[in-house]
């Protein structure tokens, strides 16, 4: 696997801290198209998937055929106090969470980037997949978040790990 798709991946913690700095708390609370949720529960949902990717990851590396249970992504918004949760602090574990799993994954063999795990809603899905999919991940709602941004008045010069 190139280290290019590694490298945009260790990339989206200091892209999220950027994209969410100078934000008030009235703004993290606020709720501007597009979609139904507030900054704080967007990046609630980048951290949160994050770590269950992160989890994934580490089990396709050190366990055979392992399980990925899938998860609910509303259910985890709304039960767990999305909203309320700080959102620096959010995206400086999301930072933090990037930069270990990067260096795991830095570890890994091609042969290691061929390991599957079998999704309990997906089916099989390799190492190399997943990474690809979370690092897409980000830049997908970053989309939604630069936007909500300009429509609070805050906008910042948009920044993705995509090249």
């Amino acid at each position: 696997m190139s280290h290019l798709v590694i490298d945009r991946y260790a990339e989206g913690g200091p892209l999220l801290r950027y994209a969410v700095s100078g934000l008030a708390p009235e703004h993290e609370a606020a709720t501007p198209g597009p979609g139904a949720w507030s900054l704080a529960q967007l990046v609630a949902h980048l951290l949160d998937t994050d770590l269950v990717f992160a989890e994934r990851i580490k089990r396709v590396i050190a366990e055979d055929a392992p399980v990925l249970q899938g998860f609910d992504e509303n259910l985890w918004i709304e039960r767990l106090g999305s909203a309320e949760m700080p959102v620096a602090e959010a995206a400086d574990l999301f930072a933090a969470n990037r930069a270990w799993t990067a260096r795991i994954l830095r570890r890994c063999s091609d042969g290691d980037f061929a390991r599957a795990g079998r999704h309990s809603e997906l089916g099989r899905i390799t190492l190399a997949e997943l990474l690809v999919k979370i690092t897409n991940h980000l830049d997908h709602h970053l989309r939604f978040l630069y936007t909500k941004r300009a429509n609070l008045g805050v906008a910042l010069i948009p920044r993705y790990t995509a090249r």
